[in-house]
């Protein structure tokens, strides 16, 4: 068993906690993932290692309530424990030789984002943050950006806080501006990284993508997170667990992912439903 030892809520649907995990807190670095069941019976769900503290032995989640599993695990306390908590799983991001990166991240993919972010600042790389969220209320991690950020743009689609619009504006103002990155990470919905790629594309800038497609087993054997590739004119599939989760943005079939990224999205919200309504009995509701 695996004890929850911090919690936190960064906005009304999005939850940070630390898990008690020696071994993977030791063995953890930016851009890998873990998999983890609430229960003896739950669901495998991956989430991104969003940061270690190898000293206390604890690993930082930070996930999203959107179906069942994450439901029952946004009920968990300090102090209570979840079944199996699998990882370091996947490759960590690339940082060899990058001096200035461009790091665009949205929504609850900045959870993602950040710790990748606060590597390359560790490493003395110039790394300018572009974040993006729908309004005001569903800003987080803005103070850890700052913190591991030469510069730092936020975005909201409504304009209620930060800059108004999404994460592409300023990125093209910045390179029809001249400014020069040897990498840009985006992290995020598909459609943003799809976007953002495109953006990129004709300024001749490498840019990684990380995917989190769906994924079961974590190695590669289930074959659920596999990816469609376009390499030297040739589709290749390759699978995020194993061969990711990044991978080279100007390579990667974003509308058929987001097809299969959509097969689900009813029975997650079926399945949140649910696991509302019975904790909802559990606690003597209606």
């Amino acid at each position: 068993m695996y004890k929850i030892v911090r919690k936190r809520i960064l906005n009304p649907t999005v939850t940070q906690m630390e898990i008690e995990a020696p071994l993977v807190a030791k063995k953890a670095k930016p851009g890998q993932f873990i998999i983890l069941r609430v229960d003896s019976e739950g669901e495998r769900i991956p989430l991104t290692v969003a940061g270690t503290n190898p000293d206390e032995g604890t690993v930082k989640i930070i996930f999203q309530v959107v179906g069942g599993t994450t439901e029952r695990l946004n009920h968990k306390e300090v102090g209570d424990s979840i079944s199996d908590f699998v990882g370091p799983l996947g490759r960590a991001t690339h940082t060899e030789g990058i001096q200035k990166v461009c790091i665009v991240g949205g929504g609850v993919g900045c959870a993602i984002a950040m710790p990748v972010a606060q590597e390359f600042h560790r490493l003395g790389a110039e790394v300018t943050s572009i974040i993006g969220f729908r309004d005001k209320n569903l800003v987080i991690l803005e103070d850890e950006f700052k913190a591991c950020s030469d510069t730092l743009v936020l975005m909201t689609d409504d304009g209620s806080y930060g800059r108004e619009g999404n994460v592409t504006i300023p990125l093209k103002e910045m390179l029809e501006a001249g400014k020069e990155f040897d990498m840009i990470i985006t992290i995020g919905p598909l459609i943003m990284m799809k976007f953002v790629t495109l953006t990129a594309k004709p300024f001749g800038v490498p840019v990684t993508a990380s995917m989190n497609p769906i994924m079961i087993d974590g190695t590669g054997m289930c074959g659920g997170c596999r990816l469609t590739l376009h390499k030297n004119g040739e589709k290749v599939t390759k699978f995020a667990c194993v061969d990711g989760p990044e991978f080279n943005a100007y390579e990667i079939d974003f509308d058929e992912a987001m097809s299969r990224g959509r097969m689900y999205a009813d029975f997650e919200r079926h399945a949140h439903t649910e696991s509302c309504n019975l904790f909802k009995k559990e606690q003597g509701g209606a």
